[in-house]
This record gives structure tokens, C-alpha cells and sequence, in this order.
């Protein structure tokens, strides 16, 4: 990795490293970097696929906020050491509202009266060259490569754009009472901290949070996309699983890392691949043991797509090609307690009623394998003993964030009904501990999780990860195909 130089005298602070080589630029070379530059700027722009839609769900959110000033920042970057940074990844939010992924920029709604809203994108222009900052600056265009002009930000995302470095000012100008999406821009939060609330703007981020929660046309293809990225993911997988040797969980991990940033942008989270006891811990995301045959992997992963909407997949998956007995009972009372999950995902429904169908079914099977004594599946099911070995929930919703929505409103979301365009996950799952001595031997250190994405419909739902196999001899022969 290289490192920028420093102008003898910059016009702005310039950020250097304070044992690089260079200091100073001779006069000659800064005139020369000012000239013989081609103009690059684009003029055959079209909009963004996404434009109608982040047209409509501002003004919903300008419906919701009347005469008030909406402030809702991309973020800005993280120190991962030194002078590097964390991948940049930006707000959920902000990219809903915009379609833009941009770091250091800010959507404001500027209210136009009691009812109404200017929307703004204040964004960072081009480097400029004739200071220099294209190439002196270790953020130039020359390090971090080009950004659109403003005029180009225009076209693409259908919004008036403006230079991010005045964005302060103008909010410092403004005296409509404001609403600040926090935790993202600590400067923009600095400039407004005499005119928030921390209640008004919780208020904010909830309903920021609960707009996500139907998802439109748009949202869905990318779903449905990324689901169909992930099961090409996991057939991966799958081709470098040896059947009759160790296969590292890092090189699982990272088999379907390639096939996420080969069709999206990343992978929605930090993937887990969990062979054998390693299965029981849920987040498992060290990955630093061995796959080995006569183990189960449980492979819980899912790819981002380029407009940063994600899958969430699992599958446990035999690593000799073949479950063992015991381990096709655990799995398939966990593929029981699926079916019944998914069967309760209907609109009208409760949000609650996939996850205690799926449960219930759990408590069912744990109950008929002696594992509770004399009690039965209502009692266990009521005093809630079978989490012992379920340990969470049923799922969530799913999005743009892989736990989707939520901040949204109780009452909206797990206390609320599903309503078609709504997207979650159903993850039943079975884990017994290692160590844990209320069970037989023979069970423990088994941990089984399968998990789809759902979409609710008009009359019921559909599985947008239905292209990966999820009954035991739909797994067995799903690997040996391709296996060959």
C-alpha cells in the first residue's frame, strides 16, 4: 500500500503518514499535476433502477414529518488500523432513501412549509485539481479512485445534489425543528445537538426502521436474487467439502466469500461454518476447525447483493455425503419444526405464530425422546424447557439489514400481522452441548439448523431459497450430484 505526499504549502490540511518518504513537492511538478487532464465527465446518464422507489418512500417519510428538518447521514468511515479503514458500508436508512452508498454524505429534507419537503443529497464532489487534492490528498480520486461529479449525482439518483463540506453550515442556517438519524456522522449530530432531542430522534430512527417493513417490487427481486447467489454459494461449498478427509471451516468460509463478491457486493454477515461440535454455538464465526468426515457442517450464510440487500440461508450438511442415525432423528425433527413454521407464514397471521408452531413441534419430538421425564409437550412447551436445546428464536425479518427493521414499532413488527411483501426468515434448530449430561452420549455435540427466506404473498408465501434441497434424502442426494 502506497502513500500520499504532502504540497509545501496546501491549501487544506493535507492527511500524511508521519514516517513517509516525501514531503514537498517541487513548483514544477504541482503546475504540471494541474494540466493535460482529459474531461471525463459522463453525459449519457440514466437513473438509478431503484429512483421511483426512493422518490416514493421519501415522500412517505415527508407525509410522516411535516415542517420538521430530516436529517439521515450515509456514515462516515472507521479506523480498522492506523491509518486503513473498515470496509465502508453505509446506513441502511440512508441507502433506502437515496440508492446511493456514498460515505461522508447526508440526506436532508428541508421542510417547503407546513406540509412538503425539499430533498437534498449533499454528497463529496470531485477532487479538485487545481489545488492539488486529486492526488495529494490521500482520499483523492487518484487513491480511492473517481466519484461522480454533482451533476452526475443528480442524474443518477433524481435528487438536487449539493458539496457534503457546506452541509453543516446550511443545517447550522436552518431553524425548522429537526430530526437527526444518530450514530452515523458525530459532526452533522455536533451542528444539531442544541436542536434534538434524544426522544425525538429515537422516535425518528423507529420510524425509519418500520418503513422497511413491506418490501416493495424492487426489494423483493433483490431478495430473490440474492437467495439464488447464496444457493450457488453453498454448491460451492459443497465441491471443496472433502467426503473422507478434513476440510478447513476457513476454507468453507471463504469458498462462498468468492461467490459472494463474484455476484454482489459481500457476504450480508460474517458467515458461519460450523462443523461438527461447533455446530451448538449459534455465531459461530471463528471458523478455525476442520470439517471431518462423520461430522454435520451447519453453513449459515448469505450474499449481499450490489444494492447491499442480503440473503440468510442455512443448511446442515452431512460431511461424508450421509447422515448417521442420530443425527438424521435430530435433523429431521428440525425439518418438522420448519414445515410447520413456514406453513403459519401467511398474511393475516401473527408474527409470533410461525415461531411457536415451529417450537411447538420441537417441544413435541424432545418430549417423545424421553428427554423430560414423565412431563408432557403442553407442560415442557409452557414452562419453556425446550429452549434448553433451541436456545432463539424462529427468525426475523429480513431486508437490507439481515435483522431487518429493527428498531420498528412492537406493535408493528413481533407483536404485529403479517402483511404481504413482508420477508423473514423461519431457522429452527436444535443444538445439544457437548457437555451437557441430561441427554444421552449419543446426542450430544450435534447442532442442526435449517433455515429459508420467505416471502409473504397474497394467499400465503413462497420460499425464495427453495433451489437448496432441506429434506435429509433431498440433502444426501443433492450432495452426491454434485459430487458426481
Amino acid at each position: 500500500m502506497t502513500e500520499p505526499t504532502a504540497p509545501t504549502e496546501p491549501t487544506e490540511p493535507i492527511k500524511y503518514r508521519k514516517n513517509g518518504l516525501t514531503r514537498g513537492v517541487t513548483e514544477e511538478l504541482a503546475e504540471s499535476m494541474k494540466h493535460g487532464w482529459a474531461d471525463t465527465e459522463r453525459h449519457d446518464l440514466e437513473p438509478i433502477p431503484q429512483a421511483a422507489h426512493t422518490e416514493r418512500r421519501r415522500a412517505a417519510l415527508s407525509a410522516a414529518f411535516p415542517g420538521e428538518l430530516l436529517v439521515v447521514p450515509s456514515g462516515n468511515p472507521k479506523v480498522r488500523a492506523n491509518d486503513t479503514d473498515y470496509p465502508f458500508r453505509p446506513s441502511s436508512d440512508y441507502v433506502y432513501l437515496t440508492g446511493d452508498q456514498s460515505q461522508d454524505a447526508v440526506l436532508v429534507l428541508e421542510p417547503t412549509g407546513q406540509s412538503g419537503h425539499h430533498a437534498v443529497l449533499y454528497l463529496r464532489d470531485r477532487s479538485d485539481i487545481e489545488s492539488g487534492e486529486f492526488w495529494l490528498d490521500g482520499h483523492g480520486e487518484l487513491w480511492d479512485g473517481r466519484r461522480n461529479s454533482l451533476t452526475e449525482s443528480e442524474r443518477l439518483f433524481g435528487l438536487p445534489c449539493r458539496d457534503v463540506r457546506t452541509v453543516r453550515a446550511d443545517l447550522a442556517a436552518a431553524t425548522a425543528p429537526v430530526r437527526v438519524l444518530r450514530g452515523y456522522d458525530a459532526g452533522v449530530e455536533a451542528t444539531l445537538r442544541e436542536r434534538t432531542t434524544a426522544e425525538r430522534d429515537a422516535d425518528f430512527e423507529v420510524f425509519l426502521s418500520g418503513m422497511r417493513l413491506v418490501k416493495d417490487e424492487f426489494e423483493i427481486a433483490e431478495l430473490r436474487f440474492a437467495c439464488q447467489a447464496t444457493a450457488r454459494g453453498f454448491e460451492d461449498v459443497v465441491r471443496v467439502l472433502h467426503s473422507d478427509a478434513e476440510t478447513p471451516e476457513r476454507l468453507i468460509e471463504g469458498t462462498f466469500f468468492v461467490r459472494a463478491r463474484l455476484e454482489g457486493n459481500d457476504v450480508g454477515y460474517s458467515s458461519i461454518a460450523a462443523a461438527g461440535p461447533h455446530a451448538t454455538t449459534l455465531h459461530w464465526v471463528r471458523n478455525n476447525g476442520q470439517a471431518r468426515p462423520g461430522d454435520l457442517l451447519l453453513l449459515d450464510a448469505g450474499v449481499e447483493t450490489n444494492e447491499l440487500y442480503t440473503a440468510d440461508v442455512t443448511r446442515t450438511l452431512p460431511v461424508s455425503g450421509r447422515f448417521t442415525d442420530i443425527q438424521r432423528k435430530v435433523y429431521d425433527a428440525v425439518y418438522a419444526a420448519q414445515e410447520a413454521g413456514i406453513a403459519a407464514v401467511k398474511p393475516g397471521a401473527r408474527f409470533r405464530d410461525f415461531h411457536h408452531a415451529a417450537q411447538r413441534a420441537l417441544a413435541e419430538h424432545l418430549t417423545a425422546w424421553g428427554l423430560f421425564g414423565d412431563l408432557t409437550a403442553d407442560k415442557v412447551y409452557e414452562l419453556g424447557l425446550h429452549r434448553r436445546f433451541t436456545l432463539a428464536g424462529t427468525g426475523h425479518m429480513l431486508g437490507i439489514d439481515v435483522h431487518d427493521c429493527a428498531h420498528s414499532r412492537t406493535e408493528e413488527h413481533v407483536d404485529g400481522q403479517l402483511r404481504p411483501g413482508m420477508v423473514l426468515t423461519v431457522e429452527p434448530g436444535l443444538y445439544f452441548q457437548q457437555n451437557d449430561l441430561t441427554v444421552p452420549e449419543e446426542y450430544r455435540g450435534i447442532g442442526v439448523r435449517i433455515e429459508d427466506d420467505i416471502l409473504v404473498t397474497e394467499d400465503g408465501n413462497e420460499n425464495l431459497s427453495a433451489d437448496l434441497p432441506r429434506r435429509s434424502d433431498e440433502v444426501e442426494a443433492w450432495l452426491a450430484r454434485l459430487r458426481g
